[in-house]
């Protein structure tokens, strides 16, 4: 699968498992114990990173050097935190509500005035037992209505403060998590007694393998409401922007002014989203949609990670209020569109492609392809072609590679102070790295001896001349 990456918001530490193991393994007791240590401990390794900001300036090493000298307990740490509100379970409750109402009760009209743009009912890709699933594309439009309405209260009704979610950024952690493992759990239980479709669940034979990485492949419930479309847009990445839009506030509220970098966070992030609402539609050919199982991996990480670890930057920013030389802002800005540039463009190569059945001009030539056959779980033979010019003649994964491009600048818009905000690069670069392993695994066995004539073709992953 040549998919991208960020319409995922997987855990890389968990995913090496599902590579490793797949779905019809035993699972030995070592990777069951790092699987259980995982499902316990996530939650409190996102919380030390928000937590070090709290308390630490975002150091990451004072607090483990303060635990190793006895200057601080585990339990002092945790007593200085904010802990579970009521204020912050109402506006939570409020938000996933509002967004549940825009998903399933305001069908998309945008894409009737917007050029370009695929929304309304699309169909989405082949599952493994052969059915094809329809959904309803109106994440730009949900978008635009939110932030269209966060706009109108900060400027006319002020309902409350723009720096809410900032104010309340621990206790909404854990109100996150109590709905990353209640929405965990239950697609758990609705797999073994009532699933969408049968034919497409899948069972290891071990409890906590199967509540990590999934049962079923596209559990819903009724004709509409998708859980995999809904948690992994939204509500976790129409927050992303009212998350960082938040931070700016409070740092206009502590400093008096909003610095170069934080602008810089939110554009450059700001993009990106508008990007994955653009193309939701692409979405659903992608890995999540086609491969994933919908489990804790992407339950728990579509309601907890995604907002609490991919605004690291803004919330660094709030603490740290860095105001870059206009030569450093400069490249961080080029270094974000370029990045930018070579995501978008070799993502829209591909779909050209794929909608043109290769009839279409990539670079201003007649795209060579490999043709590959493969059997679907109900027997059908399809055939698919892998395309083996433009961008993908270059590396077969060059959309990680500006994925990777942007990641790096929105660290580096945080200066060179802290690596708290480098976390980001360097679970992306781990991530993105195990997804074309785990990307080319899967099209091995896919595609088989197609795939080795088309690695021959293409034989770089990320890095032309390097990997």
């Amino acid at each position: 699968s040549q998919a991208s990456r960020r319409s995922t918001h997987c855990l890389s530490i968990i995913c090496l498992f599902q590579l490793s193991l797949g779905y019809g393994s035993e699972v030995d007791w070592f990777s069951l114990s790092a699987v259980i240590l995982l499902l316990c401990t996530a939650p409190f390794l996102v919380f030390f990173f928000v937590m070090v900001c709290d308390q630490y300036q975002c150091s990451v090493s004072q607090p483990l050097v303060e635990l190793y000298s006895g200057e601080a307990t585990l339990r002092s740490i945790w007593d200085k935190a904010p802990s579970f509100t009521w204020t912050a379970a109402q506006i939570y409750t409020v938000w996933v509500s509002f967004q549940l109402v825009l998903y399933m009760c305001v069908p998309d009209v945008t894409h009737k005035f917007l050029p370009g743009y695929a929304g309304g009912v699309q169909d989405g890709a082949r599952t493994p037992a052969g059915l094809i699933n329809k959904y309803e594309i109106n994440g730009l439009q949900s978008w635009l209505i939110t932030h269209a309405l966060w706009y109108a209260n900060a400027q006319y009704f002020h309902w409350f403060s723009p720096t809410i979610i900032f104010d309340n950024w621990i206790p909404l952690l854990w109100c996150t998590n109590i709905l990353g493992y209640a929405v965990s759990t239950f697609a758990f239980v609705k797999a073994y007694l009532f699933p969408t479709n049968a034919e497409d669940c899948k069972f290891t034979g071990n409890v906590f393998y199967n509540y990590m990485m999934g049962i079923e492949f596209n559990p819903r419930i009724g004709k509409w409401f998708d859980f995999k479309l809904f948690f992994n847009g939204r509500p976790g990445i129409v927050a992303w922007t009212l998350i960082n839009l938040s931070y700016a506030a409070k740092q206009q509220e502590l400093y008096g002014y909003v610095t170069n970098s934080m602008i810089l966070v939110n554009v450059l992030q700001a993009i990106y989203v508008l990007d994955f609402f653009w193309n939701e539609a692409w979405y659903l050919k992608t890995i999540d949609i086609c491969h994933d199982h919908f489990g804790w991996y992407l339950g728990w990480g579509d309601c907890v990670w995604l907002p609490f670890l991919y605004t690291l930057q803004g919330l660094y920013l709030v603490y740290n209020p860095v105001q870059l030389s206009t030569a450093h802002a400069a490249a961080v800005l080029l270094l974000g569109l370029v990045g930018y540039y070579v995501f978008r463009s070799t993502n829209h190569q591909k779909d050209l492609f794929r909608r043109t059945e290769g009839k279409c001009s990539v670079w201003g030539k007649k795209p060579t392809f490999i043709e590959c056959a493969y059997r679907s779980g109900d027997g059908g033979l399809h055939h698919s072609k892998l395309m083996t010019s433009g961008f993908w003649g270059v590396a077969r994964h060059l959309n990680y590679t500006g994925d990777l491009m942007g990641s790096l600048a929105y660290c580096a818009a945080c200066g060179f102070g802290h690596i708290h905000p480098y976390f980001y690069i360097v679970y992306m670069t781990i991530l993105l790295v195990h997804r074309c392993v785990r990307d080319e695994h899967r099209c091995s066995s896919k595609y088989g001896k197609d795939w080795k004539r088309y690695t021959d073709a293409v034989p770089y992953r990320l890095l032309p001349g390097i990997f």
